[in-house]
């Protein structure tokens, strides 16, 4: 054979598919370590079914890019031969920048890879102009980051409800704040220079929930988000379903059987109309338990022994309960998670959720995991969903926000 000819490959059709093959076992490999660490390699070889040697390589990897780290070997009193050296998460040198826009506020936060909230900052909306917000938002991060020395920031993730469209990175629609093709990872990167990822905060947390929350390891999950915007979303076999556009989990118009209220869209009864905090609030008010437009004096009235507080959290963790009943009916998940606050704070709500759901399922039907943080965790798990996903295609170090 001619010394200029092409040598014969060594297989007819090129190996195309290693490189998602490789960021697959590197995913896995880092949410073994993410669960069970500090955990041997032998161990997280078992569990995942990869071979010993593909486990080691993508452990190399994983702790040449910082993401883990060798932890101490356990004591041995005797035995032959060397222990294992197990290995854990290394969550002291990244963060991510969260941030989640509400209806009455933004919240912007730091989180660990763990997705554990280290810094957060709620900032009161001062108009809803969409450049203000979001410059807002940048410039909290950037004070968080300041006050928050040795970590190294990897990206920003942005939640928020209506809908949102993940792969333009776009506020499609969000008719309670007048937001309309928002185009937020574009405004978001100018400012912070860090790569920004966009998504739903129904579709964010039920993300939040199977990494670190109480949906690990179920093999589908519905999350059910009920604030100002009531919407969902469900995730089956690893994946969480978009639909074209990512317009899957809009539910705010389903018809709620008896309701009154009525809704934007002219009808009465629709579901986020029935179970808004405003609507919560606006019922609180006249019936003289709040002044205000926070669900969480409510809330306190309960707390305090107040009886319409409970009657109205209550009612309103009922009628969730058949909402979240319906969508049980339809996609059979292993686990739903309804993040509402009277559920999240109260056993009494949680009960009447559980009984109006359906007795059958009472175990599978939990509170989210993050009472008190979930708005933050809600934005900054945007960003760690990508990177628990494709751990090997970590950026650079990033700079700190300017």
């Amino acid at each position: 054979m001619p010394r200029t000819a092409a040598p014969i490959p060594t297989s007819p059709v090129p190996r195309v598919a290693d490189p998602d093959r490789r960021r697959t076992s590197a995913s896995v490999v880092l949410r073994s370590v993410l669960a069970h660490g500090p955990v041997a390699r032998s161990t997280i070889a078992r569990l995942t079914g990869l071979s010993p040697a593909s486990v080691t390589d993508h452990c190399a990897r994983l702790a040449r890019l910082g993401l883990i780290r060798e932890a101490a070997p356990p004591r041995r009193a005797k035995g032959v031969g060397r222990p294992h050296v197990p290995v854990d998460l290394d969550d002291s040198r990244f963060l991510v920048g969260g941030v989640h826009v509400a209806v009455p506020y933004t919240t912007v936060a730091l989180l660990d890879l763990r997705g554990r909230v280290v810094a957060e900052r709620r900032l009161e909306h001062a108009g809803t102009e969409p450049a203000r917000v979001l410059a807002r938002a940048a410039e909290g991060l950037d004070a968080l980051l300041a006050r928050t020395p040795g970590g190294t920031p990897l990206g920003v993730g942005f939640a928020a409800g209506g809908w949102v469209d993940r792969d333009r990175g776009t506020v499609v629609e969000h008719p309670l704040l007048g937001w309309r093709d928002v185009p937020v990872r574009e405004v978001i990167g100018a400012r912070t220079g860090l790569p920004v990822h966009v998504d739903g905060h129904a579709r964010a947390l039920v993300n939040a929930e199977r990494l670190f929350g109480r949906a690990r390891g179920s093999r589908s999950v519905l999350h059910l988000f009920v604030g100002n915007v009531v919407d969902a979303a469900f995730a089956t076999n690893d994946e969480v379903h978009h639909g074209p556009r990512s317009q899957a989990g809009s539910i705010a118009h389903l018809p709620v059987p008896g309701g009154t209220e009525p809704c934007e869209c002219g009808r009465l009864g629709c579901l986020q109309a029935e179970l808004s905090e405003r609507t919560l609030c606006r019922r609180a008010r006249a019936a003289g338990v709040i002044d205000g437009v926070n669900p969480m004096h409510v809330v306190a009235a309960a707390a305090a022994g107040d009886p319409v507080a409970v009657r109205l959290l209550v009612g309103r963790s009922r009628m969730t309960g058949r909402a979240a009943g319906l969508l049980l009916d339809v996609l059979n998940p292993e686990t739903v998670v309804v993040t509402e606050v009277g559920v999240m704070h109260r056993e009494d709500c949680l009960t009447a959720l559980r009984d109006a759901a359906g007795a059958h399922r009472v175990a599978d039907v939990v509170p989210s995991g993050f009472q008190d943080s979930v708005l933050a965790v809600a934005g900054g798990s945007v960003a760690l969903d990508v990177l628990y996903r494709d751990p090997l295609t970590l950026p650079s170090p990033g700079r700190a926000l300017p």
